[in-house]
């Protein structure tokens, strides 16, 4: 059976495992969801003082909206970020942490990685709405660009689903990767341009071209420069970046899906 069939079959525990998932992040807190607001807003916040004005990262109005606010600019790269950090880093630990519901009964282990994925991408696409507003609001207009905006969300969202079923087999075998993923991250992220423009790459390009090309095969350097030209910009993202995503996302997720199922059956021993 494939895991689309599985998911299918095992739907009515894919939405309650969602659903606590959703509700567990910030059970017993006196701002519930708000959270899921505050925490990124208080990140792009300390980026924006940090990188806008102490380490000032030259950014440019966006073409063509003309749009030239700092935290506009580091929150279009920021949010997808922080989505594919949530959902690689949860779906980690998603085996390891239901050992007891693994041991207790049967049923398709994908559901747990897959539950963590939706559960981040319903905190996702509420970070994202409001920063449409806000763009709205400073005078951008990327009405247009907003469904392949969505399109893009949920290929990032494949990518990082086919990376956490690898990661969330790998850390039940050993329990290590979780601390070396944690450092990879870290190192991810600033080779991604998100708090500083692509350009301070680029001009490394003819005297380092090795290393700028090796820079370019990061998926996340081209999904951030999609999501900045889509709702920064607004305008279409380039073909090739655009089919560089499709491509890898696709593949990584087929590959992750396809190591999980391999290692699934014994998961239970190993636990």
């Amino acid at each position: 059976m494939s895991t689309l069939s599985e998911l299918r079959s095992s739907r009515e525990l894919l939405v309650n495992l969602t659903l606590r998932e959703i509700r567990g992040k910030y059970k017993r807190t006196a701002l519930g969801q708000l959270w899921s607001l505050l925490n990124p807003a208080a990140q792009m916040a300390t980026y924006s003082l940090v990188f806008g004005f102490f380490l000032v990262s030259r950014v440019g109005p966006g073409n063509p909206s003309g749009l030239h606010v700092f935290a506009i600019w580091l929150s279009t790269g920021l949010l997808p970020w922080l989505f594919f950090n949530n959902v690689v880093t949860g779906a980690m630990g998603s085996m390891v942490n239901n050992a007891n519901l693994i041991l207790k009964v049967y049923f398709p282990r994908e559901v747990l990685v897959v539950s963590n994925a939706l559960s981040w991408l319903y905190t996702h696409v509420i970070e994202m709405a409001v920063l449409v507003v806000v763009i709205y609001l400073f005078g951008g207009n990327p009405t247009i660009y907003l469904p392949l905006t969505a399109l893009f969300v949920v290929l990032l969202g494949c990518f990082a689903l086919g990376l956490g079923f690898m990661l969330a087999i790998a850390n039940v075998y050993f329990r290590d990767t979780q601390h070396f993923v944690a450092i990879a991250l870290q190192l991810l992220f600033y080779m991604t341009p998100i708090v500083y423009p692509p350009s301070v790459v680029e001009k490394y390009k003819n005297t380092h071209g090795a290393l700028v090309y090796i820079y370019k095969l990061n998926p996340l350097e081209r999904f951030s420069e999609i999501f900045r030209n889509t709702l920064y910009d607004n305008r279409w993202p380039s073909l090739t970046n655009s089919l560089y995503v499709v491509i890898v996302s696709l593949v990584v997720l087929v590959l992750g899906q396809a190591v999980f199922r391999r290692f699934a059956g014994a998961l239970a021993e190993e636990l």
